[in-house]
């Protein structure tokens, strides 16, 4: 299992595991306690970059980062939500060098109606190295 997979899966139960101890003191049922499916925005983007993803871009970052991926393979942005969560997955095989990246990018960007092939995968993998978007 590739190194920063396994530090996310290890995060995410030491996360899981406090949400559901118990004191062993008396609850105040007044109030709902959060669930493990509850976790913070600051808490999933601790999880997210400790497996190598950046944050999810906005505004003129994610327009940057559709643009980038057009340049080099214009299909993959036909669904741009997609195309951004791809790209962040991707990171996480870049930055943990997880090898056969260039597979998994043409994989991660194969959805719906659009196909991705290795030589695309390179070019993707090229451009979010070049762009500096998978930098932490």
């Amino acid at each position: 299992m590739p190194r920063h997979i396994a530090i996310a899966a290890i995060a995410a139960a030491c996360l899981l595991t406090l949400t559901a101890c118990d004191s062993g003191e008396k609850a105040d049922n007044s109030k709902p306690s959060a669930s493990a499916s509850e976790l913070t925005q600051k808490q999933k983007d601790e999880i997210s970059k400790a497996a190598g993803m950046p944050p999810r871009p906005t505004g003129a970052d994610r327009q940057q980062l559709l643009k980038t991926l057009a340049a080099v393979a214009p299909d993959v942005v036909r669904y741009e939500d997609k195309a951004v969560d791809a790209a962040r997955n991707q990171c996480s095989s870049i930055n943990g060098n997880a090898g056969k990246d260039d597979w998994a990018a043409s994989m991660r960007f194969t959805y719906k109606d659009v196909v991705t092939t290795e030589e695309q995968g390179a070019k993707i993998n090229e451009a979010l190295k070049k762009s500096g978007f998978c930098d932490l």
